[in-house]
């Protein structure tokens, strides 16, 4: 059944994917708040553990608001008649399903690009979570989606969607923004007692950051700082296959694309930001306006945290605008150049009904209408693979198993380049060396319809890509 027309219901009903994951879970937990915003079907190959799941959120045993196992289209009305949340194992059963929009969060590109195809061509909005399937077919599930006159978007409550709004607002703005980015999604906590740093559970020595904890000057000093800081936490694995595929979903909202293939990854403290982030020529990290980038917050254990949030630096131009913010408690460069704007939180489903309420109700997607393609997540070896390994997908992450991810503007992208999650799970047909990026001929198996929405939405990058900056 396809979704009312924009504004004629107030309660906005969804379907969900990959219903038993944790950012199911918080959305599920929110919607119990939200009268307006109400759970139609959960999909998840583990009926019972769904079912588990409601129980652990205290939603009812019987009658309205209860979840309900059914497997065919008589159950789903039946459910529906009641007032029951239907819980189905087979995506295809949604398709039978009522409700206005699919919160798509399997992490499966090849699943969840289906599912959102098959919702969208069915007059139903998509709100996209699996940046996996966004990296891949995100520009092509928008212009299908302008097609049916629906919605397709990112969801608020993930770093895309808080940076793409971020920098949509510091747009409209007409602030000359340089970069924008996120934090990774774990802090370095540095411990002036002990010596060491902890970044999640992991705990590492490095007495080195004691005499790290502030920028040196001089016109190198920012360089060389961060450049001992990365030396003395060198232990850590700081960066993640997540991070590049949610800044290749912000690139085609925005147009920014990274400075380097691996991100700088900057070890950086909330407050130096703005130096950071300033143009090389003005003792920053940049090389041009309009990047892209992760960094990896290092702080005092009393200190809050960036959790996971994201920013935007802009050129400050006028010096006494921004001289009084910075007595305020603004961040704002040493120079007096920059200055950085950051939002340091993403509450993942806590924030998301606000996405769903505007999809369907008021058309408006968290993003951009019309997403380009302006970066590739690709993938390099990170060691010599054979042909015949499978490039197996796994972890919280979902690393690529002996594959790096790297993010390059489509300019910077050879021929055939094929997408990390494309190639995630095919099998080699020949050797590939290490720190060589994969290619589609260097792979078999990938799914053929995700294949074809990559290369829909790859050709429809203009011959002149659009500049990445946001003012002349």
């Amino acid at each position: 059944m396809n979704a009312e027309p924009h504004g004629t219901r107030e309660t906005v009903t969804y379907a969900l994917t990959g219903a038993r994951g944790g950012f199911a879970r918080t959305l599920l937990a929110q919607t119990r708040l939200t009268a307006d915003v109400q759970p139609a079907v959960l999909c998840d190959l583990d009926t019972e553990g769904v079912l588990a799941l409601g129980a652990e959120l205290g939603l009812p045993a019987e009658g309205p608001g209860s979840l309900t196992v059914v497997t065919d289209r008589a159950g789903l009305d039946a459910a529906r008649a009641a007032g029951r949340t239907a819980v189905v194992a087979d995506v295809a059963l949604l398709a039978e399903a009522s409700y206005d929009i699919l919160v798509e969060a399997t992490g499966n590109p090849a699943v969840g690009y289906r599912a959102a195809r098959t919702a969208l061509a069915g007059g139903r909005h998509v709100a996209m979570v699996s940046k996996e399937v966004d990296s891949v077919s995100g520009v092509e599930l928008a212009a299908l989606a302008a097609r049916h006159g629906v919605v397709y978007t990112t969801a608020t409550g993930d770093q895309p969607a808080n940076l793409i709004q971020l920098f949509t607002w510091a747009s409209g703005l007409g602030l000359d923004i340089v970069a924008i980015g996120k934090s990774s999604e774990y802090d370095l906590v540095y411990d002036p007692e002990t010596g060491t740093v902890t970044q999640l559970d992991q705990t590492v020595h490095a007495p080195a950051l004691g005499g790290l904890l502030k920028l040196a000057d001089g016109p190198d000093g920012v360089r060389t700082t961060l450049a001992a800081r990365a030396e003395a936490v060198t232990a850590l694995k700081r960066s993640a296959a997540a991070d590049y595929c949610e800044m290749a979903v912000v690139a085609t909202s925005t147009g920014f694309t990274p400075d380097v293939e691996a991100m700088h990854y900057p070890v950086a403290r909330t407050a130096e930001l703005a130096d950071v982030y300033a143009l090389r020529e003005h003792g920053g990290v940049v090389t041009r306006p309009g990047v892209v980038d992760v960094f990896s917050v290092l702080r005092l254990p009393e200190e809050a945290s960036f959790a996971g949030g994201v920013f935007v630096v802009v050129r400050t131009h006028d010096s006494i605008t921004w001289e009084t913010l910075r007595q305020k408690g603004h961040v704002v460069s040493r120079d007096g150049r920059y200055a950085c704007l950051y939002l340091p939180y993403h509450l993942m489903g806590v924030e998301t009904p606000t996405t769903l309420r505007d999809a369907v109700l008021r058309g408006i997607p968290a993003g951009s209408p019309t997403p380009t393609q302006h970066a590739v997540l690709a993938g390099r070896a990170t060691q010599d693979l054979t042909a015949g390994t499978v490039l197996t997908m796994g972890g919280h992450h979902h690393e690529v198993t002996g594959v790096a991810p790297v993010l390059l503007p489509v300019a910077d992208a050879p021929a055939g380049t094929a997408p990390l999650y494309l190639a995630a799970h095919a099998t080699l047909v020949r050797d590939v060396a290490a720190g060589a990026l994969l290619t589609l001929d260097d792979v078999s198996g990938y799914d053929p319809d995700l294949l074809a929405a990559w290369t829909a939405g790859r050709a429809a990058y203009p011959a002149t890509p659009v500049p990445a900056t946001t003012t002349p």
